[in-house]
């Protein structure tokens, strides 16, 4: 067998395998050999038909079924001969445009992309910010605060209506005159200031009282999401139902009973608040350090990164998405792969990253590591026990847990690589990125 690599473009590579015609000579006969044992044909006994006869019968189809086998055979050889780590599976396409004939040599072009060659470049010197933050009783503070807003009640008012107040209304909505769908509503509760409304409508419900009637006028916005309202003006016939007043529950021991606490009432409430938020603060800033990580190895490490791979990626990440989607009860999109392949190939970077990390320095899943991660997934159920052996019983709960470890082990490793820089946030900054981008 003979390979010549006919061109190496990037991580491109085409190469021509030559297979002697002996070797599939000697296949194919001896898959006629075996078919001329049980072959049934008219005219002939099983077991009886001559060779001739068979190979006039079924010779083509047996030639090619063997030149399937041969290529896949002598494509791995191929691989193997020549040191090449191929990514994805190859294109074939044979050299001739006819079946090779009896007696002649077989040549097919393969054209493949093979895995970059990841050298992690020297990270000394490079400056990585580390997150650190704790949960302070200011913060427990305010998650019972938000726990007692989820129970709050509405309480009938005789006065006008505040800011903070519940307003229950029927409202007709028209343009131009003109009622439009989804314009209208009877016994319609509204939060004044929660923004729940288009810009002015509920500013204009401030200081109405029980029983009053009132017409409104505002403008939707241009970039309104039903388009064919954007930026037209509306007017809303109301008629108030009810003015309701905000009443929050008092933090005591029966408060505390209701989130579950039988024993020892709102210490043991804030205690648990604290655990919970604790937890999930240490996740937050496990993700938030290792993401650091993670800029910073995209950032010193160029390299191309096979297509096939980027394909493949892109199509997971559709499919998850479309099951996230469908799970939720959104509606199916029809996405094209591109929509994916930004986020794709950043992921297979820095799988290649994090694969020659660990294959060089000789990484491994520590036991002790796995088991604390484990223990802390199932602190957040009521029988964790049973959770822990769940994930002992299961290999692919396990190889995931593992996986989540040598990533933590990695990150840690650039760690003590380059120039860390500590940094300090607040529970809320770490949980609320997002508003904190806002408020900056």
């Amino acid at each position: 067998m003979q390979v010549v690599e006919e061109s190496a473009n990037g991580l491109e590579r085409k190469i021509k395998v030559q297979v002697p015609a002996s070797r599939i000579d000697d296949a194919v006969n001896g898959k006629l050999q075996e078919l001329s044992k049980t072959a049934r044909l008219n005219g002939f006994r099983p077991g009886k038909v001559p060779m001739a006869v068979v190979r006039k019968r079924f010779g083509g189809h047996v030639r090619q079924e063997v030149l399937g086998e041969v290529i896949n055979e002598s494509y791995q050889q191929a691989l193997s001969q020549e040191n090449y780590r191929p990514a994805g599976a190859p294109e074939i396409e044979p050299v001739a445009a006819e079946p090779v004939a009896d007696g002649g040599d077989f040549e097919y072009r393969a054209t493949f992309e093979v895995f970059p060659e990841v050298e992690i470049a020297d990270l000394a010197g490079s400056e990585l910010i580390s997150t650190s933050a704790s949960v302070g009783s200011e913060d427990v503070d305010t998650m019972i605060e938000t726990l007692r807003k989820q129970r709050t009640e509405w309480v009938d008012v005789e006065r006008a209506a505040e800011s903070g107040d519940q307003v229950t209304m029927d409202f007709v909505g028209k343009i131009d005159g003109e009622e439009f769908p989804g314009g209208s509503a009877e016994d319609a509760p509204l939060e004044l200031g929660s923004g729940s409304m288009i810009p002015g409508f509920e500013d204009q419900l401030i200081g109405v009282t029980k029983g009053d009637q009132k017409e409104i006028s505002v403008s939707f916005p241009e970039d309104y999401r039903a388009t064919e309202l954007a930026g037209k003006d509306a007017t809303f016939e109301i008629t108030v139902k009810a003015v309701k007043k905000a009443e929050l529950p008092v933090v005591d021991d029966e408060f505390a009973k209701a989130f579950g606490v039988s024993e020892g009432g709102v210490e043991t409430l804030r205690a648990d608040i604290q655990k919970n938020m604790d937890r999930e603060l240490e996740q937050s800033l496990e993700a938030m350090n290792k993401q650091a990580v993670m800029e910073l190895l995209l950032e010193k490490n160029e390299f191309d990164v096979p297509r096939a791979m980027v394909i493949e990626e892109s199509g997971r990440m559709k499919e998850q998405l479309q099951e996230q989607m469908k799970n939720n009860g959104g509606q199916q999109m029809d996405m094209g792969l591109e929509m994916f392949e930004q986020d794709a190939t950043r992921r297979v970077k820095l799988g290649l990253l994090i694969a020659e990390i660990i294959k060089k320095h000789e990484i491994k899943p520590d036991p002790e590591r796995v088991k604390q991660k484990i223990e802390a997934v199932a602190s957040s159920y009521e029988s964790p026990q049973q959770v822990i052996d769940y994930y002992y019983g299961n290999q692919e709960y396990m190889q995931n847990v593992e996986g989540l470890v040598l990533e933590q082990l990695v990150a840690e490793w650039v760690q003590g690589q380059a120039s860390v820089k500590d940094r300090t946030m607040t529970f809320k900054e770490v949980m609320n990125p997002e508003n904190k981008q806002a408020d900056s």
